[in-house]
């Protein structure tokens, strides 16, 4: 797994609008990757459902290198009420792009998923070979069905055709350019914009769900950048790798540090008929750690930035509630 340097060619973000994408594409550029080296397009300009708007892309296009950060994603709520479209869209996605990418010559295609692949009941902190070994958690299962699938897409592309086609499990993601929406987003976004309005409201309490035992592990995105920018450096990456801090947090806690951040002093109280998801989930990262990628944002700072981001994005109507 011996680094060198950033492949050249033109490289293809996949979803670069969204935050990992949008992230990926800052790191990049910071990287020295020529603006005219990278290849991204908004939906309206290529829906990666279509097949045939995939292949057409790739052969006109060609990219080198593809960084795979498209995803219709969300949080408990949108995953426990859209299934069949969190599993169709994700699965002809990443089909239609891998497929197409060893079709017209893409040599290097880096695939993202997410920790939620793993079992329900998985060992913890989660390794990468525990893939496939216990029911997964039923609220996120047509999301996690998908992207197994496209991860094992690139690791049978890998093994018969020779291509270096690999897969990358991110954990829980916040930062800049998140989703903000009150229902569909994840929870770290979904707390700061709940704390945020409580605050502005004067309300004397806010209501998180479930329990608030749920222990969560959370990077920042730049974080994430920077480890998918490391992992197409390597000459034999791994077929898959967890990418995170190797340190979690329970819900209540999040809620009681957010509120110090959004500065709200009322009552965090806790909805029990809603869903508690998975009990603990937290990544093994010894993997990609010995690739020489550690994280370097703490999650204090982290989301005091994020706060901040959130804040210059509502004043100036960026705000991302989809």
């Amino acid at each position: 797994m011996s680094s060198q340097q950033f492949p050249s060619g033109r490289i293809y973000v996949a979803g670069h609008r969204g935050m990992v994408g949008a992230a990926v594409v800052r790191e990049l550029l910071s990287r020295g990757v020529a603006e005219s080296d990278l290849i991204t397009r908004g939906h309206s300009e290529l829906d990666l459902i279509r097949q045939s708007q995939v292949e057409s892309f790739f052969e006109s296009e060609r990219p080198d290198v593809v960084i795979f950060a498209a995803a219709k994603v969300g949080g408990i709520h949108a995953n426990d009420t859209y299934p069949a479209e969190f599993i169709y869209d994700n699965l002809m996605m990443a089909a239609n792009a891998i497929h197409a990418a060893h079709q017209f010559g893409t040599k290097r295609f880096l695939f993202l998923g997410s920790t939620c692949i793993y079992p329900r009941m998985a060992p913890q902190p989660m390794p990468e070979d525990c893939l496939l070994t216990g029911p997964l958690e039923s609220t996120n299962e047509a999301y996690a069905l998908a992207k197994i699938s496209g991860l094992k897409l690139c690791q049978h592309f890998r093994t018969q055709y020779g291509v270096t086609y690999h897969s990358a499990m991110p954990t829980n993601l916040y930062g800049p350019g998140d989703n903000y929406h009150p229902e569909n987003s994840h929870v770290m976004p979904a707390m700061i914009r709940r704390f945020h309005e409580a605050v502005q409201e004067n309300a004397d309490e806010v209501v998180i769900w479930g329990t608030g035992t749920p222990r969560r592990e959370f990077l920042h995105v730049d974080d994430l950048a920077r480890g998918l920018v490391h992992l197409v450096t390597l000459n034999d990456p791994p077929n898959l790798v967890n990418v995170g801090t190797g340190t979690d947090i329970s819900i209540r806690e999040l809620a009681n540090l957010i509120a110090e951040i959004t500065g709200f002093t009322g009552r965090i109280s806790q909805d029990t008929t809603k869903p508690d998801g998975t009990p603990v989930k937290r990544t093994n990262i010894d993997l990609i750690a010995s690739t020489g990628w550690q994280p370097r944002i703490d999650l204090e700072t982290g989301v005091r930035k994020t706060y901040q981001d959130f804040l210059q994005a509502s004043k100036t109507g960026d705000l991302r509630a989809v």
